[in-house]
């Protein structure tokens, strides 16, 4: 028995005495496995798949970072909104709905967009992958949610926070 490269080759001496008794010229050299070959074949897809979904994950955690810090801006700046909606007799309750409802919409808009366009740019990535559709439902689905949750996440924290301050303290906010 012979191994090689990772794999079992266990009729490697029948195969290269059958093949000399055929014609005593014949010499086998570099016997691989068909699995072999094809993983080496595969090899270079593989390597830029992989880069490719490194680079996925960091573009889908700098888009959670960035929306988390434009989204929870723009809630720290309705502090002053929140604080004479509070002095007129908004509860808490209400103003927190208000600023949910107000980040999961810009949320939808921009997910909606991304998948408009990740739809559209998906002919482009089907030659680059190998056993995996370009139309993944569940990454698409996975993706969206993650990004309004982070939106609304990062829209939350301020509301609350503003939405527990007293109102003459808010409406002196600057």
């Amino acid at each position: 028995m012979a191994r090689i490269q990772g794999g079992m080759v266990e009729n490697l001496g029948p195969i290269s005495r059958a093949a000399q008794s055929v014609n005593g010229g014949i010499v086998l050299y570099r016997t691989t496995t068909l699995t072999d070959v094809l993983r080496q074949s595969l090899a270079t897809q593989r390597f830029a798949m992989m880069l490719l979904g490194v680079f996925a994950g960091l573009a889908t955690v700098l888009a959670c970072v960035g929306i988390y810090g434009v989204i929870s801006y723009i809630a720290s700046q309705r502090t002053h909104e929140i604080g004479i909606r509070m002095a007129l007799g908004a509860m808490k309750g209400d103003v927190l709905r208000m600023m949910l409802s107000h980040a999961g919409s810009m949320a939808g808009l921009g997910v909606g967009v991304g998948l408009v366009l990740g739809l559209g740019l998906m002919r482009l990535m089907s030659s680059l992958l190998f056993g995996v559709s370009a139309h993944d439902p569940l990454t698409f689905s996975g993706v969206a949610l993650l990004l309004i949750l982070v939106a609304l996440a990062a829209c939350y924290v301020p509301a609350r926070r503003a939405a527990k301050v007293d109102p003459m303290v808010a409406l002196r906010y600057e």
